[in-house]
């Protein structure tokens, strides 16, 4: 049996474990950094963040008898702000022809771009190997819970949804595209690079060369990992593709990893919604909108318990945690596709 709640300032140590397991970008083995990114998600919850925009939720999958975390997804509001905008590499093909030579080139160019207000962003996916082939789906329920929570709390977040995947790093968690562009302009190891980087971004923006890269100047094996997903991240990719994401030729400014949104905008202004590949899902629920799912081990064989898939007039146990709202008792949700 697993619980998929939102995470609790007591939940610091567990969750420090399991940093310290995978130390990924998005769950780093930093217990500052974790205990920061716990606050912010307990505040933002509880509507304690005055502005919908700057908060960050942080959901977890506990392990229900023992106690442990297993793993972490994460929404964050807006991703792009004055202060700390959202910036990626759009990638396009350019074209070059000599008629005196009688050469023809297709190059691939990188031009940065900036977003001041910027798209909400799904992230900081982690699951412990252990419990990453399960029948349980502990990845899935993961993943599809923030599609959940936007759909129930539809103003609190932007109309398009980013999803930034992690690309082939080296085996010593060096960045190829790091290598051959951002070290040679900052100075940094893509690790220091990326912990700044969470703080202040003005680093990126002033030092970055602000005219096009052609990325054939980068070394073959660079260039061939720019938009490609590292091989553990496929599954993501894939289930993002199931619900209707698709890459949009833009790129992480750091790692080149690929950008993934849904295409289109959230849609309903009264009833909690959201599109799934091309279908419209409802969530009908007899109570205060619901954040936390309650996932029964093996029943269904996993598939039936998948909250934005599920089938037809499938039920799902809740524990509800509304926005500014305290815990009440499991409730049923029913989902129903129109």
């Amino acid at each position: 049996m697993f619980l998929l709640r939102d995470v609790r300032r007591k939940d610091l140590p567990e969750l420090k474990k399991l940093a310290s397991e995978l130390n990924t970008v998005n769950l780093p083995d930093n217990q500052e950094m974790l205990a920061a990114l716990i606050e912010q998600s307990v505040r933002s919850f509880a509507g304690l963040i005055p502005d919908p925009f700057d908060r960050q939720y942080l959901f977890v999958a506990e392990q229900v008898g023992g106690k442990a975390l297993v793993g972490t997804s994460m929404i964050i509001a807006q991703h792009g702000t004055f202060e700390a905008p959202h910036i990626y590499y759009e990638v396009s093909e350019r074209e070059h022809y000599s008629a005196t030579l009688d050469r023809h080139f297709r190059h691939k160019v990188l031009s940065i771009g900036y977003n001041y207000a910027g798209p909400t962003e799904i992230g900081g996916l982690v699951v412990a190997p252990p419990f990453r082939s399960g029948a349980e789906k502990i990845g899935r329920q993961l993943s599809y819970v923030r599609f959940l929570y936007i759909a129930m709390h539809r103003t609190l977040f932007r109309e398009k949804v980013l999803a930034e995947l992690l690309p082939p790093l080296l085996e010593d968690g060096r960045s190829l595209l790091w290598e051959a562009m951002g070290k040679k302009f900052t100075g940094l190891t893509y690790q220091e690079a990326d912990r700044l980087s969470r703080q202040n971004k003005e680093f990126i923006k002033e030092l970055f060369p602000a005219s096009d890269i052609y990325a054939s100047l980068f070394p073959e094996r660079t260039q061939r990992v720019i938009g490609q997903v590292d091989p553990e991240t496929r599954g993501v990719k894939r289930m993002l593709e199931r619900v209707g994401f698709r890459y949009v030729e833009r790129i992480d400014p750091f790692d080149g990893g690929p950008h993934f949104d849904d295409g289109l905008p959230l849609q309903g202004q009264d009833q909690p919604e959201h599109a799934v590949g091309g279908r419209v899902l409802r969530s009908h629920v007899d109570d205060q909108p619901l954040a936390a799912l309650e996932v029964p081990g093996l029943v269904g064989g996993g598939d039936d318990l998948v909250p934005v898939l599920a089938r037809d007039g499938v039920d799902l146990a809740l524990r509800g945690f509304g926005v500014g709202g305290s815990s009440r008792c499991v409730r049923r949700l029913r989902l129903r596709h129109e």
